[in-house]
């Protein structure tokens, strides 16, 4: 049995951080569906700025929509739902076999929309309905200014991937979104089957403080995030509000693990994936970190729903000067100045490419 099937026979879905119109084309992803047990994907602004910049594979579909008058933004989320619509459909099994649960394909609202809860809300319910797909998750960021807009699109039926969280804190604060969507839908008679996801961001923390600590706290404080607020997740799972929610319909928000690849070159490539094993959770993979996982990594111990021994690690930071709470909010906000940094950068490779094509 392969690394990555004893790992979903253990519980936790496998998706790939990645999503190339080649790897649709030439079978690859089909193949990490059939070989390695991955059961859906996630994708944002830079995966696609690359795909498009370092291949010619989207330059007739570019070519095409520039043509017939498509330009910036709305060309590119077309071009990007061509991808989607494809992986989406070869999930499809996976997402009608678990009634909903897996099989899932995201895709990004413009970062540019990240203060405007009405026009955040407003473009995923476009995007939801122009992919025409149900298992097509809408990434919202998990920022303050995200926090009403995840609420809204909830209440309004929109399954929601919450991206850019980095601690307890800030998964706390939208998995009380969650819970008030929901609870809206139920007040207003309406179905509270609303997926959704809490993508916490693992790997960006321990490159935050590689040359802040002393070596055995290297590579350890992702981790001990993660187990923190898995407890977190695990004491609201078992919270009356959410059995009341449980008991009217509702699905709990699954707790996802991004940003699983390492950053040092000297830790296992492993390291994340390993130490974050835990059933009915997700670890989106980037595709270097799925094939050296499936050729060499090993399952283990799955992580303890106690937290296990976060708190006496997080001391040992706070101990050698790592403000969590601080750091928590720099990262989100690096994290978000990051995506739309990587927006803008696609944007001006869609409108070169556009020029460039439809004058050739």
């Amino acid at each position: 049995m392969s690394t990555t099937k004893r790992l979903h026979d253990l519980g936790q879905s496998i998706w790939l951080d990645n999503i190339t119109r080649e790897i649709l084309d030439n079978g690859t992803l089909r193949r990490y569906i059939d070989e390695l047990s991955v059961t859906g994907l996630t994708s944002n602004p830079t995966i696609f700025d690359e795909a498009i910049g370092h291949t010619a594979a989207y330059d007739a579909g570019i070519r095409r929509k520039a043509q017939d008058g498509l330009a910036g933004e709305e060309l590119f989320v077309e071009l990007a739902l061509e991808d989607l619509r494809r992986a989406a459909d070869l999930f499809r099994p996976v997402f009608d076999a678990t009634k909903g649960i897996d099989g899932w394909v995201s895709m990004e609202v413009s970062p540019l929309l990240a203060n405007d809860t009405k026009a955040t809300v407003k473009a995923a319910l476009a995007i939801h309905k122009q992919a025409n797909r149900p298992n097509l998750y809408i990434k919202i960021p998990g920022t303050p200014a995200g926090v009403p807009a995840i609420e809204e699109a909830i209440f309004a039926g929109v399954p929601v991937n919450v991206t850019l969280l980095f601690s307890r804190e800030h998964y706390l604060a939208i998995a009380e979104a969650y819970l008030r969507g929901l609870e809206r839908r139920v007040a207003a008679g309406l179905d509270p089957r609303v997926n959704s996801v809490a993508s916490l961001f693992i790997s960006r923390w321990d490159r935050s403080v590689i040359d802040k600590v002393p070596a055995e706290l290297q590579n350890r404080l992702g981790i001990a995030i993660a187990q923190r607020t898995y407890r977190a997740h695990n004491d609201l799972l078992a919270s009356k509000r959410w059995r009341d929610l449980e008991a009217a319909g509702a699905r709990k928000q699954r707790m996802l693990w991004a940003s699983t690849g390492t950053k040092d070159p000297k830790a296992p490539v492993g390291l994340y994936v390993e130490a974050l094993a835990a059933p009915e959770t997700i670890d989106t993979m980037p595709e270097k970190t799925l094939l050296a996982f499936a050729a060499a990594g090993s399952v283990g111990n799955i992580m303890a729903k106690d937290g296990a021994d976060a708190e006496q690690t997080l001391k040992k930071f706070a101990a050698a000067g790592v403000d969590v709470d601080a750091l928590a909010a720099r990262l989100q906000v690096e994290g978000a100045e990051s995506f739309v940094k990587s927006w803008s950068e696609l944007m001006k490779r869609i409108a070169d490419k556009s020029a460039a094509l439809v004058t050739s």
